[in-house]
């Protein structure tokens, strides 16, 4: 007996649909996922291999370059300079902005709506217009004070916080806004002054758009190249910048190039990894208010 077609439920996407979304969606993994194979690849290959014509399939597979990424330039300073910049200037960020976000959307006070733009209008500016001021408040600042802020791990976890810290403003404020203020008062009433209900209860149920903060702010800082190829000098420097010294005079180390940038995006993918589901929470509520 012929089989009766299965009817269409009247919610059911059209086929054309669900097809076009397949193969965009195969496009964009293709565009994502290639460009990661050819570092991968180049990463195993010798430095006469990677010079040559490209071969997809590397003919001989050897690791010698994420040994010698070790060696020819100081890689593990750079990585724990890159490491205690990006945690502090993270730790100070979210520390500030979970204060300064629980005060704009706790209370009103005169100025508060000047505040809140203020602070999301500095994003409209590209970084390189704070470099020369921020340099020239630094050197500033070292010749009166003698403390030194150019060339240091501090000054650059205090250019960090210049521009990361308002947007972490700016979203956790959205996704305190989220909260019920009920909470607050219940707090209250058990006897909980403001800092209290602020770390016993709001902090608690804030912890999505937290952690969406933390993980912008350390991507942030571990990235940038700008003003940590200006602010930082040979003990200073970050991976960013420490990254180019595998190009010489002779010759650039491509396959050990590749290695090493596979190397310095695991903490990032890893800590992508282990927190989103928070990330994609944080960021759906601190952007609806």
């Amino acid at each position: 007996m012929p089989r009766t077609p299965v009817p269409r439920s009247p919610m059911a996407q059209p086929r054309s649909f669900v097809w076009t979304r397949r193969v965009v969606l195969t496009l964009l993994l293709l565009f994502v996922l290639v460009p990661v194979y050819v570092m991968l690849s180049s990463s195993l290959k010798s430095l006469s291999d990677v010079q040559g014509s490209f071969q997809w399939i590397p003919r001989h597979v050897t690791v010698k370059p994420y040994v010698d990424i070790w060696h020819t330039i100081p890689l593990a300073h750079y990585f724990a300079n890159s490491l205690i910049v990006s945690v502090s200037a993270t730790v100070l960020s979210v520390a500030v902005a979970i204060f300064a976000s629980y005060g704009v959307s706790r209370y009103r006070f005169v100025g508060r709506r000047l505040f809140t733009v203020t602070v999301l209008s500095t994003q409209m500016f590209p970084g390189i217009l704070f470099l020369l001021p921020l340099y020239l408040i630094f050197v500033n600042i070292g010749n009166d004070t003698g403390i030194t802020l150019n060339g240091s791990r501090l000054g650059l976890v205090i250019t960090y916080l210049t521009f990361s810290l308002p947007f972490s403003i700016w979203m956790l404020v959205g996704y305190f806004d989220s909260i019920p203020r009920d909470l607050d008062e219940a707090a209250k009433v058990d006897g909980c002054g403001p800092m209290g209900a602020l770390f016993r209860v709001v902090v608690p149920a804030a912890i999505p758009g937290i952690v969406a903060v933390s993980v912008y702010a350390f991507m942030t800082a571990w990235g940038e190249v700008l003003f940590a190829s200006v602010m930082t000098n040979e003990g200073t420097r970050t991976l960013a910048v420490g990254l180019r010294e595998y190009a010489t005079q002779n010759d650039v180390y491509w396959n050990q190039v590749m290695a090493a940038s596979l190397v310095v995006s695991v903490p990032v993918v890893a800590g992508f990894l282990l927190l989103q589901r928070y990330l994609v929470a944080g960021l759906t509520a601190g952007a609806v208010k």
